[in-house]
């Protein structure tokens, strides 16, 4: 068996674990592991209930690393997360000690984000980016891999805060968790009832995902496809009466790095242009800000996003 078959193996056994605990949402789990395989960030919103919270719990037991989870209420403060110097006291004296916070891990569960200040949001964007974290003159390297898996309740929900466009830019994908069918909802609540419940098992560490995200990474892609990409990013920056702000750079790198992770899931080592069209709402729903216009007529962002596809 090849590399690459074996790493598909892996990646079924991965979904087959989750959906021991999750019932349906399968589209958000799979573009939730496409993001995981290409090293990215997730946003995940929906109304309180939906088991957002569980989705993530279940995939950090399910890629057997370092968990943390972060409850963001308004009064969390930066270093809650990041870490602080601390002074300690010894035979020599005095000296300053780095006692680091909970992003020290590698999978970080940001627990309801929009409920915490614009000002702890923040703390996360560094290490969202450069995977790294700077405490006063000093710069600390993060895990590898390291991933931020946020949950948000809806912006019109009470005591929320929006996240500011230059955080959200750092999620590859903004996934929307729905309400569950009737039957599903069945499931759920046979599943929390304690019926025949079988957790997931740890299937992927550190190394092996590393690995995977390496073959996805030398996935090669035809120009032809990877322009449908780079033209659905300048569509947002022509003239449009519903976009005040389109897509940044960003925008066209996580829909070819997501693409060919759902190729690569799909048992192929070339990038369709199915793989991309697939991809595009996901990730650009997050990254175009819609003019007064879109609002008043009631026009979301996917819709926009169709429109332009």
């Amino acid at each position: 068996m090849s590399e690459y078959d074996e790493g598909r193996v892996l990646i079924n056994s991965i979904k087959t674990e989750i959906h021991k605990e999750i019932i349906g949402q399968n589209e958000t789990v799979d573009n939730l592991l496409l993001v995981l395989l290409t090293g990215g960030n997730v946003l995940l919103e929906g109304m309180p209930g939906l088991g957002k919270t569980r989705l993530v719990q279940t995939i950090s037991r399910v890629f057997s690393m370092a968990f943390k989870r972060i409850q963001f209420t308004p009064d969390l403060m930066p270093a809650d997360i990041t870490g602080t110097n601390i002074m300690v006291r010894d035979e020599r004296g005095s000296s300053f000690k780095f006692e680091a916070g909970p992003i020290f891990a590698n999978v970080i569960l940001a627990d309801e984000i929009n409920r915490a200040t614009p000002k702890t949001q923040s703390a996360l964007l560094e290490a969202m980016q450069e995977h790294t974290v700077t405490v006063g003159d000093l710069t600390y390297a993060l895990p590898d891999p390291f991933f931020v898996i946020a949950t948000q309740n809806p912006i019109e929900q009470e005591g929320t805060y929006p996240l500011p466009e230059a955080q959200l830019d750092r999620f590859a994908m903004k996934l929307l968790v729905e309400f569950p069918k009737k039957e599903e909802l069945r499931s759920i609540v046979t599943l929390t009832e304690g019926y025949g419940v079988e957790p997931a098992k740890p299937v992927v560490n550190a190394q092996q995902l590393i690995s995977i995200r390496n073959m996805i990474q030398q996935i090669p892609i035809a120009e032809a496809v990877m322009d449908r990409a780079l033209d659905i990013v300048m569509k947002t920056h022509e003239e449009n009466k519903y976009i005040r702000e389109g897509a940044s750079p960003r925008a066209a790198q996580h829909i070819v790095r997501c693409a060919k992770a759902r190729a690569f899931m799909n048992g192929r080592l070339n990038v369709s242009f199915e793989d991309i069209d697939s991809v595009i709402l996901p990730v650009m729903r997050h990254r175009i800000i819609l003019s007064f216009d879109a609002v008043a007529d009631g026009i979301d962002e996917d819709a926009v996003i169709r429109t332009l596809m």
